[in-house]
């Protein structure tokens, strides 16, 4: 047995999952349109290890989606994940968000392009082939008519996340596909925590942080 509790908050979707070898036991999400983590996923984690009949002592390690996306989520994602393996002394193991949100799409052809809404005209995003290899880099991208020539001129393009509605509004190549109203899953997360897990790639507890990308910016209440 090889139990990894996955975790994923990085954006309004509050989604827990129980994986035994990769494979996806149990999932638990709301794909609220609110942000709901500090209430809800705790009570998510008990009801996925109630419904496989796993206990907390079982599981072999916790995985947590390390961003880029929401600072509030990520930190309460991550500030979860943390505190459980410090109790039940199992590593933690932490996933791209974009990787796992690029394995929403299987294709034989072309690109996959993840991105999650950073407001404003930004998207945080990445270029995965078809074999959910990354061709390039994060970046938090300010999106214009112009955005993906290179890859959309090459084949298909695979746009995919809460990013999609600007980026639908601005791009209107004929190799551009847009799959809507997808978030980040803890369920994606299951085979690409199991093979981190067998190589042992896991990060220090107490010093790891989640993937922000940007510096958070607190706005100014608004004067009443």
């Amino acid at each position: 047995m090889a139990y990894i509790l996955n975790i994923e908050t990085s954006t309004t979707n509050c989604s827990v999952s129980l994986s035994n070898k990769g494979e996806t036991v149990v999932l638990k999400e709301d794909y609220n349109s609110n942000y709901s983590h500090a209430e809800r996923l705790h009570v998510y984690v008990d009801d996925v290890l109630k419904e496989a009949d796993v206990s907390l002592n079982e599981l072999d390690a916790i995985a947590i989606s390390k961003g880029p996306g929401s600072y509030t989520g990520l930190r309460i994602g991550v500030s979860a994940a943390k505190g459980l393996c410090f109790a039940l002394d199992v590593p933690l193991i932490a996933i791209p968000t974009l990787e796992s949100l690029a394995h929403q799409i299987n294709t034989e052809t072309g690109v996959i392009a993840p991105m999650l809404d950073a407001r404003r005209m930004e998207v945080y995003s990445a270029v995965f082939d078809a074999n959910h290899s990354q061709i390039r880099d994060t970046q938090a991208q300010i999106l214009n008519e112009t955005s993906f020539n290179e890859y959309l001129e090459a084949g298909k393009v695979f746009f995919v996340g809460n990013g999609v509605a600007k980026t639908k509004a601005l791009i209107t190549h004929v190799n551009a596909v847009f799959i809507e109203d997808k978030l980040p899953s803890a369920n994606n997360m299951s085979q690409l925590a199991y093979q981190k897990y067998k190589k042992s790639d896991i990060e220090d507890v107490a010093y790891f942080e989640p993937y922000y990308l940007k510096d958070f910016i607190a706005l100014k209440p608004k004067s009443k």
